[in-house]
């Protein structure tokens, strides 16, 4: 369930989060959090967003961003930026290319990338343009055409379902939004060993149904 306070206020679990990070990991609330190192300009991020009238609520551990219940943004710190990842950014008109792809397989999410305050002074009018386009492709309800190429499976999820057939039926019986999730996390190890290991470390979690987001709360 998400945290969720009236638009313009300040959530106090996005406090939390700017206090201890996402707790997903174990360096939470610990000195080594990678939200320590971006405090400053998550805080500056969060004052622009709030700004723009949008509802502060906390989803996945992270600062997202919601306008009549829909999700309309979220922040993330990373090793070497921070993140203002639009959910349908692909439909947000940016002629200068300030907003980039978050990877191979994103469809949908674009992102506004800072790694210093003077980043969040000079794009500020760019996101808070960005944030206006977001609410407005949300309230005509427009969709983001999904691309047909699907991920292909990692070799090892195929030795694993020929000898552990209900895995693969609880796998086959997901949507396919969560059977590409589950791909696109395995497929992403460079090494075989690691792919398995995820593979195995899902398994009771496909088994119950979940996705891959449901399966990391259910386990942080």
């Amino acid at each position: 369930m998400a945290n969720t306070t009236p638009s313009n206020t300040r959530n106090p679990s996005v406090d939390a989060y700017l206090l201890d990070g996402c707790m997903r990991c174990p360096m939470g609330a610990t000195p080594a959090c990678k939200v320590h190192r971006w405090n400053s300009v998550l805080e500056d991020l969060r004052s622009i967003v709030l700004s723009s009238g949008l509802t502060e609520e906390r989803k996945w551990g992270a600062p997202c961003y919601t306008h009549n219940g829909k999700n309309i943004l979220i922040l993330a710190a990373f090793k070497n930026y921070v993140s203002v990842g639009f959910f349908k950014g692909a439909l947000i008109n940016d002629p200068s290319g300030v907003l980039v792809s978050t990877g191979p397989n994103s469809n949908s999410t674009r992102a506004l990338r800072a790694t210093a305050l003077p980043d969040v002074k000079k794009h500020r009018k760019s996101l808070l343009r960005f944030i206006r386009q977001a609410i407005e492709i949300e309230e005509r309800g427009d969709k983001v055409q999904r691309s047909e190429k699907k991920p292909s499976w990692p070799e090892e999820l195929h030795e694993v379902f020929e000898h552990d057939a209900i895995y693969k039926q609880a796998f086959l019986s997901l949507t396919p939004g969560r059977q590409r999730g589950y791909v696109i996390h395995f497929s992403g190890a460079k090494q075989a060993v690691t792919r398995m290991a995820r593979i195995k470390k899902f398994r009771n979690q496909i088994l119950a149904g979940d996705g891959l987001h449901d399966a990391y709360k259910r386990t942080s």
